[in-house]
């Protein structure tokens, strides 16, 4: 643990990375806050730690997912940002490390089974004395911030339909790319008519009308929330999340590699990510580099009528991959400024307001509507 007047040490894993070097910026100019940056390339770290204008300058270090735990020890952290992705199928080692030597975490997962199996760390950090947070990102944190502010006027939540339209993918790393991927023509459950049904990744094409932006396609996505939210929200009957691509090609391209994944033609296509990466470059012409986020949220208000609240969120100047780091900034400032964290494993649901979000919003181009 650390000591009161003496700045937060904050490791970031991956923190030269797409995601990880926005995260760095965000906090680097927070007194209480010592960041170490870190990864399997310590040139790449130092090269990044050097370049930031931190308000305490900031370290480098050598940390590989798959090397031995003592090396996360050895940056001696507070806090412990994992900000390395894909997280489908990655183990709980990071966390497991921090636990280890005494540091919180919190990483950007938006992998169904890794977010939603954190607890399987709490009797290990409850011992330690310190906060594991899975899913700091836009799903769950994001989402279940909108659907526990709609309580507020709503007595019973019945339906929970949102989806995510990127803009060019690819600027994306091969890691968020293969997180996408992972679903595409793959099967799992939705909450459909308060039954869970089987649905595949990228189908059921729907469109849908962003203000401010005009209509995107979207396809079924997979994500933790579909776990999360049913026992979060008692009643919820119908839970549907989408995503899509902004540039055309690209969305229909996924859905027929989609096809050809579930009719056995092609294998899972995450393993494709790097290959598909460059692909996806010769499109960027077509893009405007903004991206949606729309969310409906019907339910029962306090007299049992129904109610239907609609938001919308626009991000241009290709802001939307700051969105889901937001989670992890605001954390790793609360803890800096002194906010204690219950120990225990859990998914980033109910830490973060739609207050902390819309006030993070308004430092880039990111508009938010709600009706």
């Amino acid at each position: 643990m650390f000591e009161a007047g003496i700045p937060l040490r904050a490791a970031i894993i991956g923190g030269y990375g797409n995601f990880g070097s926005h995260v760095a910026r965000s906090l680097a100019g927070d007194p209480a806050i010592q960041l170490i940056l870190a990864g399997r390339s310590p040139a790449k770290a130092k090269a990044a730690a050097a370049a930031l204008d931190a308000a305490n300058p900031a370290e480098a270090g050598a940390y590989d997912l798959a090397g031995p735990p003592e090396a996360l020890a050895a940056l001696r952290p507070n806090l412990v940002i994992n900000m390395v992705g894909p997280y489908n199928g990655q183990s709980y080692a990071v966390a497991e490390a921090a636990i280890a030597c005494g540091a919180h975490y919190c990483d950007i997962a938006d992998a169904r089974d890794f977010v939603t199996g954190i607890g399987r760390l709490d009797e290990q950090a409850k011992a330690a004395g310190v906060a594991v947070i899975a899913g700091s990102s836009s799903i769950p944190a994001l989402t279940a911030a909108y659907a526990d502010a709609a309580l507020q006027e709503m007595r019973a939540i019945r339906e929970l339909d949102y989806g995510i339209s990127g803009a060019e993918q690819s600027n994306a790393g091969a890691g968020t790319v293969a997180a996408v991927l992972s679903f595409v023509g793959q099967r799992f459950t939705q909450l459909i008519g308060g039954r869970m049904h089987e649905v595949t990744g990228w189908g059921d094409q729907r469109r849908v009308d962003i203000p401010g932006i005009g209509a995107r396609w979207f396809g079924r996505a997979n994500a933790p929330d579909l776990d999360l939210f049913a026992a979060r929200y008692p009643g919820l009957a119908d839970h549907t999340f989408w995503a899509g691509h902004a540039i055309l090609p690209m969305h229909f391209g996924t859905a027929l590699m989609g096809w050809l994944t579930r009719a056995g033609l092609l294998p899972r296509l995450d393993r494709f990510a790097p290959q598909l990466v460059r692909i996806a470059s010769l499109f960027n012409v077509l893009g405007t580099g903004t991206s949606g986020f729309f969310m409906t949220i019907a339910g029962e208000g306090d007299d049992g009528a129904p109610l239907t609240r609609r938001h919308f969120i626009v991000a241009r100047s290709g802001h939307g991959p700051y969105i889901p780091c937001i989670p992890v900034i605001h954390i790793a400032r609360a803890m800096a400024a002194g906010r204690c964290f219950d120990p225990g494993a859990q998914p980033c649901l109910g830490l973060v307001s739609l207050a902390d979000f819309r006030a993070a919003f308004a430092d880039f181009d990111i508009t938010e509507t709600s009706v």
